[in-house]
């Protein structure tokens, strides 16, 4: 299962991505879409990992998220229905044996890396159906030795037991596919009556959750909703499966002779696995809302501590242009508190070095986040556009932190005692500088780097102006020498800490659309094969 899921995300990494940004616009397309990839990658935990990078790195809403992680639990079926249709009806060293082979030599000879990660999928393919067919023969003939069988009836105790087995199997696995397909090759050969392996795909089912737990240990707080949302679809779902364990199994039984199915066979226990994960979504469907609002309302103590990340998650460290899109989202963040300060500081009739301060702990522990995780991005392997951008996080952060040490230069610019000419062109000074420091916010419609320049000119301008009026009054008499000194020293970092925040939106405005960028020639090429590979299809027929 670990060769098979690492070489299908890699190999189908791009097709993740594609498919979880552009194709989750409704709550049911994200369900189908969470089901289909799922299916292909043969790993909800992998899909919900992906979902987590994609929540943090803002691409995604929680709606979406969860409807994602719907569709997860239903894709994960396929492992069922795989394992019953192929492990039990074909002859598997027919295609197994030569599968390992051809995907070995791709994995040695592959130059590139999507083509080896395939080669080492379909190797994987291949060595899981040998493990089946080792498992089918290993059960064959034991049944009356293993205890298990025993329990053949639904008591509370029995179920409560195999539910628990089930879900053990997974938590020591890690994976609910390697799980469930040991207990249909039991219930297949049969080792476990069809209602005990019932209860035990319940347990799996629950059990999955661990890994999903695990992941969010020390994550951020949209990384632990979607997590709790994992958790909460596969318990609600797990119990009420349970419930209607007898009522589930009797209706199957009565399509049994419609679909032809055999009594107690494999491929039975892999419909009831898909229909009871179909059964979850259609009751948390109508209260998904309701879900996502009771969510948004956890997990508050880790989001108020501002020093730390918000959108920085491992996770994304997986996709650049996912980590590049999280790393602006985090600057930009940063700046809008740097810029809220700075106006303040501008804007206050008084000394305000005791919140600066206090700030400043808290900007610099951002900074620093976003230094050790542009350093993991960098340590990858990253596109060439993307690899060249990458070092501009790092000097906006250094705008950032060199806009604080102005600030608190800066800090009680009022409180000096200045001429009344003078004072006033303080005042229409710093209100220049907020308006520069506004016109450089990002996450503003009207924002735009001519405009920008064209302010900056205009304050360097009126910056130089001042500084001249300044010291002719100096030369005057009006205005002590040292106190000349200071205000001009002043107004100087006042004339920086401006500069440094416009120049840090102009480099953040490159960044991100040099991400965009990439997602948009990713989407292109993506629609192009997908073209091509339906003319290919269409030539075939």
């Amino acid at each position: 299962m670990h060769l098979m899921t690492e070489g299908l995300k890699v190999s189908a990494g791009q097709a993740l991505h594609n498919i979880l940004s552009s194709s989750t616009r409704t709550r049911l397309r994200g369900v189908l879409s969470g089901a289909l990839i799922t299916s292909l990658v043969q790993s909800s935990s992998a899909v919900t990992v992906a979902t987590i990078g994609f929540v943090n790195a803002g691409l995604l809403s929680m709606m979406q998220a969860v409807a994602i992680i719907y569709g997860s639990n239903v894709g994960t079926t396929m492992t069922g229905w795989l394992v019953s249709v192929i492990g039990f009806h074909f002859d598997i060293h027919t295609f197994a044996l030569p599968a390992i082979g051809a995907g070995m030599f791709l994995r040695l000879m592959g130059k590139q890396r999507r083509l080896a990660a395939m080669g080492e999928a379909l190797a994987g393919f291949g060595i899981f159906f040998l493990g089946i067919d080792l498992l089918k023969n290993g059960f064959s003939g034991i049944e009356s030795n293993i205890p298990l069988a025993a329990a053949t009836g639904f008591g509370a105790i029995d179920l409560l037991m195999f539910l628990g087995v089930g879900a053990l199997f997974t938590v020591l696995m890690q994976s609910s596919s390697a799980a469930i397909a040991i207990i249909l090759t039991g219930t297949g050969g049969g080792v476990l009556t069809i209602d005990a392996g019932a209860a035990m795909v319940i347990g799996a089912n629950i059990g999955t959750t661990s890994t999903a737990l695990l992941a969010v240990i020390g994550a951020t707080p949209n990384a632990k909703r979607v997590a709790m949302a994992h958790v909460l679809f596969n318990v609600i779902t797990g119990i009420v499966a349970l419930m209607l364990l007898p009522l589930l199994m009797n209706t199957l039984g009565y399509f049994q002779g419609i679909l032809d199915l055999e009594a107690g066979s494999a491929m039975m226990l892999a419909l009831f696995h898909t229909v009871f994960n179909c059964l979850g979504v259609a009751i948390l469907w109508p209260m998904t809302g309701r879900l996502v609002a009771q969510l948004g309302m956890r997990f508050r103590d880790a989001e108020e501590d501002e020093a730390k990340p918000k959108y920085l998650d491992k996770t994304t460290l997986q996709t650049p242009v996912l980590a590049m899109s999280a790393l602006s989202m985090e600057l930009i963040r940063i700046g809008r508190k740097v810029r809220n300060l700075a106006e303040s500081v501008l804007s206050s009739e008084s000394s305000i070095r005791h919140r600066l301060l206090r700030e400043k702990l808290t900007i610099d522990q951002l900074i620093e986040a976003v230094g050790e995780f542009a350093k993991q991005l960098r340590q990858g392997s990253l596109p060439e556009n993307l690899a060249e951008v990458l070092p501009n996080a790092l000097g906006v952060s250094s705008y950032y932190s060199d806009c604080i040490g102005f600030a608190i230069e800066v800090d009680g610019l009022n409180t000096l005692r200045l001429p009344a000419d003078i004072a006033e062109a303080a005042q229409e000074f710093r209100c220049e500088a907020v308006a520069l420091m506004e016109a450089a916010d990002l996450e503003e419609d009207g924002f735009s780097v001519e405009r920008c320049d064209q302010l900056v000119r205009e304050f360097s301008s009126h910056y130089q102006e001042v500084k001249r009026r300044t010291l002719k009054s100096g030369t005057l008499g009006q205005m002590p020498v040292r106190q000349v000194v200071e205000f001009v020293e002043t107004i100087k970092n006042v004339e920086r800490m401006a500069s440094r925040i416009v120049k840090a939106a102009q480099v953040l405005s490159v960044m991100k659309a040099a991400g965009s960028q990439m997602l948009e020639a990713e989407q292109v090429l993506a629609t192009s094969q997908e073209k091509d590979r339906g003319g290919a299809d269409t030539e075939t027929d």
